[in-house]
């Protein structure tokens, strides 16, 4: 597919009446070993996983190192892959246009609550880049409405988030990513103010079920940095049953 078809796949995913489902990776054996399960339809990247992976704290990685995972990535799988942009690198328009230059053909970007019209202006940018480069650039817009209010009411969050939400609708966004250990009056609420197959959430140990989301309306959900977390729990378990003589277990997969 070209990355033109692989964007439009990628939005045709969004807009089912199944929950699109992504496994989040952080680099090209991840990403690999996602891929060949039947079940996955598309890929996107976790930016503080691959930030992680190269020994960086969350949203410090210098664009050109995510770049480079993003692009290993793409070149590795056939599927759609989206990735996790962090907040543009001071240029979101720019940093699109290399993104699709990786092969990306969608991105999470974050507002981390700055001013709105600020906000608007860089998702219309991105949008705009993207038709730059004729590809219809899936934005995958996130508000930080939840994990950057502090301890304002819960419901200031949802207004803020809805109002956001809309308006990055407005400018041309895919899907708003909400993310936040999302209840189901809230996600409720969120679906009625933004609309449905149009919020985008995270799954997080106390969250809802994916099918639980999907039968509220929910677009969308992903794992974030989570993966990586199980795989290196898994890795540190291990690692101390062979300190103390254990072995390797058996059925362990040849996946790499």
């Amino acid at each position: 597919m070209t990355l033109a078809e692989k964007a439009q796949t990628l939005i045709d995913l969004h807009r089912a009446p199944e929950i699109l489902r992504v496994v989040n990776v952080w680099d090209v054996v991840s990403a690999q070993t996602v891929a060949a399960l039947p079940e996955t339809t598309a890929i996107a990247t976790a930016g503080h996983s691959i930030a992680a992976t190269l020994g960086y704290a969350d949203g410090a990685i210098p664009r050109e190192l995510m770049l480079d995972m993003v692009s290993r990535i793409t070149a590795a799988v056939d599927l759609p892959v989206s990735a996790d942009l962090d907040d543009g690198y001071g240029d979101t328009g720019e940093t699109t246009r290399l993104a699709i230059a990786a092969g990306a053909v969608g991105a999470n970007i974050e507002d981390r609550l700055k001013p709105l019209d600020e906000s608007v202006a860089n998702v219309v940018a991105i949008v705009a880049a993207g038709e730059a480069e004729g590809v219809p650039f899936v934005l995958n817009a996130r508000t930080d409405a939840f994990v950057r209010g502090g301890d304002r009411p819960v419901q200031e969050s949802v207004a803020d988030a809805i109002a956001r939400g809309r308006a990055y609708l407005d400018a041309g966004a895919t899907t708003v990513f909400v993310p936040g250990i999302l209840d189901a009056d809230v996600t409720r609420q969120l679906v009625d103010g933004i609309g449905a197959n149009r919020v985008s959430v995270i799954g997080l140990p106390g969250a809802l079920t994916a099918a639980e989301y999907e039968a509220l309306g929910v677009a969308r959900i992903s794992y974030g940095p989570m993966t990586q977390r199980v795989a290196l729990t898994a890795l540190q378990d291990l690692a101390s049953s062979l300190y103390a003589d254990g072995v390797i277990p058996t059925g362990t997969r040849a996946l790499n």
